[in-house]
């Protein structure tokens, strides 16, 4: 195998390692945008899904989700006739928020967190941080692995198999300090009363 062949399947290697592990970072970023810190977010809404004509449709789909103030969240739907649909699927939700209406408009008034739901949130948080970086190693298992199978294939010396190999577990270092850098501001912003 050619030099730049095998320069190339490395990079092909370390380029899966880090869009995959990005994906990682992707999905607990959007995790911990869910969670409640005691200010009006829309991400709160991102899972609620109302009943439209018979088919659950997330409430970000169906009406203009925006802060009115740093503790009231204002969802204004589309169509009127499902203010009543939305409002259910909010109360039923375990987010544990009212919604008011006023006919046109939904107002949610989002509470301070007493200290021991926030200690609750706070672990919600770690155990995302810890699914994803549970999908990081998943990710440098099949990057090794990837990298044993192109040793044998290309018959790479054991000094070029344990520099990528190397390389792949700088990738997870950085991807897992990443998670826990999430993980603590997230942290932080949920105690912050």
């Amino acid at each position: 195998m050619a030099v730049s062949d095998t320069a190339t399947l490395e990079n092909d290697i370390l380029n899966d390692c880090h869009h995959r592990m990005g994906k990682a970072i992707t999905s607990l970023e959007s995790e911990l945008a869910t969670l409640r810190t005691g200010r009006a977010n829309p991400a709160l809404l991102d899972r609620i899904q109302a009943d439209y004509y018979g088919t659950p449709t997330p409430v970000r789909q169906m009406a203009n989700l925006s802060i009115q103030d740093g503790q009231t969240l204002v969802i204004q739907p589309y169509d009127k006739s499902q203010l009543a649909e939305i409002e259910k699927a909010i109360a039923k939700s375990e987010l544990g928020l009212t919604p008011t209406s006023d006919g046109s408009v939904l107002r949610i008034t989002v509470p301070p967190l007493s200290q021991e739901r926030r200690k609750e949130f706070v672990k919600l948080a770690h155990k995302h941080g810890e699914d994803a970086k549970v999908a990081i190693r998943n990710v440098r298992r099949d990057a090794m692995s990837g990298a044993e199978k192109f040793e044998k294939e290309a018959h790479l010396s054991e000094d070029a198999l344990r520099d990528l190999q190397d390389k792949i577990q700088k990738i997870t270092n950085q991807f897992t300090a990443d998670v826990d850098k999430h993980v603590a501001a997230k942290e932080k912003e949920i105690m912050t009363i």
